[in-house]
């Protein structure tokens, strides 16, 4: 099962606001030994949040969503996901007593709608206001509200997931090669493709910057650690063998 993100705002969209969300989650994510496998920002429109989410039901993958889920006219999220699963919204009692709880009489009109979650859904606690998100299968709905989100997104994760947890999580290791061209190593980067197709190969290459004024590529491997050691140290050792000086990473970005 992989792990996605849905991040709605017009504000983040428009530059109004920075998105944080898909930071923190990924640090959330790699706490337990997890990543993040794909993120897709959308603005506050109705039509492609139904869409958006219609894939998301159809899919295997977990998914946080977040924002769009309070009682302004903007907020659309609720109604969408009751479209997408083709179920009307409708009150749930914990979710509406905790928010008369909080607001009383002020609860209604507005405030209550909060609490209307597509019919079969399941609540998300908010350890700060106790205004609760929702799931239903395996998308999970949280509020926009960093401070909110963050806590209810590590809740979902250690009830309802800890068999995805992974003790031995991947690593990358990586190293430049410096006034190398991605052109002259591409028949390598195969070769190595080929002979460990269980890690990640990258090559990101840069015409130079104040760490490394000449032009480099900075190769990664990403994977299982103890594959990762063994592939690194063969990979530095091939650069050398064709005449390129290799630089550790963390000691190039020490200085």
């Amino acid at each position: 099962m992989q792990v996605g993100a849905l991040i709605i705002g017009d504000e983040l969209l428009s530059g109004k606001r920075q998105d944080k969300h898909m930071q923190t989650l990924i640090r959330i994510l790699a706490a337990r030994g997890m990543k993040l496998a794909w993120a897709e920002y959308l603005g506050d429109d109705p039509a492609r949040i139904e869409a958006a989410l219609r894939r998301a039901f159809a899919g295997d993958d977990l998914v946080f969503s977040f924002g769009g889920i309070g009682a302004t006219p903007d907020d659309h999220t609720r109604a969408c996901a009751a479209a997408a699963l083709g179920l009307p919204l409708a009150p749930h009692p914990d979710a509406c007593a905790l928010i008369e709880a909080r607001f009383g009489a002020d609860a209604y009109p507005h405030r209550i709608q909060m609490g209307h979650f597509p019919q079969g859904a399941a609540i998300i606690p908010n350890p700060v206001n106790q205004i609760a998100g929702f799931f239903h299968g395996h998308v999970h709905f949280l509020p926009g509200f960093p401070s909110m989100a963050w806590p209810m997104a590590e809740w979902v994760l250690d009830t309802c997931y800890r068999q995805l947890f992974n003790d031995s999580p991947d690593i990358e290791k990586a190293c430049i090669a410096i006034r190398a061209r991605e052109g002259d190593l591409i028949g390598l980067m195969q070769d190595f493709t080929a002979r460990y197709p269980a890690l990640r190969l990258s090559s990101l290459p840069n015409f130079g910057n104040e760490a490394i004024p000449e032009m480099h590529i900075e190769f990664g491997f990403a994977g299982q650690p103890a594959l990762v050691e063994i592939a690194i140290v063969e990979w530095v050792k091939a650069l050398g063998e064709r005449g390129y000086e290799v630089r550790d990473k963390a000691a190039a970005a020490a200085g």
